[in-house]
């Protein structure tokens, strides 16, 4: 039996887990032939057979499946491995960092790169993600949730909490008594959020005029006077014609957490990311909104 590439078990997990040739191309980024020609390699080096070829996909051996943990515990050494060796990289580099897309437009992107001017050879990605990354597989190197995760091996800490309130247009709210107000809200793959449960519970009988899954589209419709949205307070610090209505009063405040791999968080840069970030929150916290 020949040594096989290591790299050959990334394509066998991608295929496992998307159960589809296509879906595993998609996943790693590469034609679905490629795919198929690394299963075959694998399968040449271990002289086994790991899937069945049929014509509506391919589906694991016995001995495919008794290869999946082995294959999962190659998997999670390697990133160990990586998270350890970048542990000693100099303060530079890429640093990826994910966050929901309404905190990453509005506070990571205008703000971050100004708190790390003194770390100018630390370059970073930001990712707009609703989903929870993984981070033992180094899908990102730095997470905000506003969702505690429970997994092991992973650092956390509160960053902010994040008030909430009604707001809409100045000019909305003109000559238009509460009875009249149409809304402005998540659709249904978000109904689940306090600040929504909230909005359905006091709308009562009157409408919602548009739904969203993306918070910035409902902060751009509140100011355009389209109607009245729940939205998080770190909007007064735009400059736009909202005003936040005082009754009835939000009582939503979520926490914001930031989380890190323990073994990540050994790494210079990100670490030196991470304290940015944090210093960032409470820097934002106690700046002045706008009138």
């Amino acid at each position: 039996m020949k040594s096989p590439d290591w790299d050959h078990f990334r394509f066998f997990l991608a295929l496992v887990d998307a159960a589809t040739l296509t879906g595993a191309a998609r996943a790693l980024g590469v034609e679905h032939t490629t795919v198929a020609r690394r299963i075959d390699t694998l399968e040449s080096a271990l002289n086994v057979r790991l899937f069945d070829r049929f014509p509506k996909g391919w589906a694991l051996t016995s001995d495919g499946e008794s290869m999946v943990p082995h294959a999962r515990q190659l998997e999670a050494d390697m990133h160990a491995l990586m998270r350890a060796t970048t542990g000693s990289v100099a303060l530079q580099g890429v640093v990826r960092v994910s966050a929901p897309p309404a905190i990453t437009t509005y506070l990571l992107a205008p703000h971050l790169q100004k708190a790390l001017r003194h770390l100018p050879e630390i370059e970073i990605e930001l990712l707009a993600q609703s989903r929870l990354v993984d981070l033992t597989r180094r899908e990102a190197d730095i997470a905000l949730r506003f969702q505690r995760p429970s997994s092991p091996g992973l650092a956390i800490r509160t960053v902010a909490a994040i008030n909430y309130g009604l707001y809409a247009h100045r000019r909305y709210l003109k000559n238009r008594s509460p009875d009249a107000w149409e809304f402005l809200g998540y659709n249904d793959g978000l109904l689940d959020t306090p600040q929504q449960k909230w909005l359905d519970d006091i709308k009562g009988d009157r409408r919602y005029r548009l739904r969203s899954n993306d918070l910035s589209v409902l902060f751009e419709a509140a100011n355009a006077g389209e109607g009245v949205a729940v939205l998080p307070d770190y909007f007064e610090r735009r400059t736009s014609g909202l005003v936040r209505i005082a009754s009835p009063a939000c009582p939503v405040k979520r926490k914001l957490w930031i989380v890190l791999h323990e073994d990540v968080r050994r790494t210079a840069r990100v670490r030196a990311v991470a304290d940015a970030i944090i210093a960032l929150f409470a820097l934002v916290e106690n700046e002045p909104k706008q009138s």
